[in-house]
């Protein structure tokens, strides 16, 4: 993860724009999230902003866009194809418990479920599939999505932002250090990956122990 963000931060104009609008596009597409969350490169661009690299208003454009006609796709995917999709071709990338945790989510949360599992990895991709499954009508379901998508790209551009922003005020003080600092920005954005995802194992885990008690219990 830290050689694809390193490599983003040597990229410039509309290459890096191109890339915050594809691959957030290819979470829910192409089921992409499951390998490379779109929120490393939108975080990153993020950093290019603060160093007046891209415009972060762009950024936040071109990230919305694509987590809006990403999760777009997704849903309709979700709507002709349905179950057999899921069942057959995601099993190979996720767990059972991580569809049936998501399906769960979606029948407790409905439309607001689609806003709220923008925020999630495995929910960001699963969410707009299922919602096609689910039947939810596109209208609902397309305000939640950009609605959704504009607060996650808004959300994680800032967070990129501010990093940077930390990082040149250290840099003032620190000097020849600049370098080291921002490898140090870089640890925190991966450690904030793998952290979100630690945690989403820990709420996995946790979901299958429930199952299986009510498995056994019934």
């Amino acid at each position: 993860m830290s050689s694809i963000a390193n490599y983003i931060l040597t990229l410039h104009g509309w290459l890096v724009l191109f890339l915050v609008f594809l691959l957030p596009a290819a979470e829910a597409s192409i089921f992409l999230g499951f390998i490379f969350p779109g929120e490393t490169v939108v975080i990153v661009a993020g950093v290019l902003a603060f160093e007046h690299r891209e415009s972060l208003i762009f950024i936040m454009l071109a990230a919305s866009a694509g987590a809006i006609v990403g999760d777009s796709i997704g849903y309709f995917i979700g709507k002709k194809w349905g179950r057999s999709l899921i069942n057959n071709r995601l099993s190979h990338f996720v767990k059972p418990a991580h569809l049936a945790r998501a399906e769960e989510f979606m029948v407790r949360r409905g439309g607001p479920g689609v806003f709220v599992g923008r925020f999630t990895t495995t929910l960001r991709v699963l969410v707009p599939g299922i919602s096609g499954v689910a039947g939810m009508r596109y209208r609902t379901f397309a305000i939640f999505n950009v609605t959704g998508g504009i607060a996650w790209a808004v959300s994680m551009a800032l967070l990129g932002f501010l990093a940077g922003q930390s990082y040149k005020q250290v840099e003032k003080v620190a000097g020849d250090v600049s370098y080291v600092l921002l490898g140090l920005v870089l640890v925190a954005i991966v450690g904030f990956v793998i952290f979100r995802k630690r945690r989403e194992k820990a709420i996995d885990e946790t979901y299958e122990v429930k199952m299986k008690k009510n498995e056994s219990s019934t």
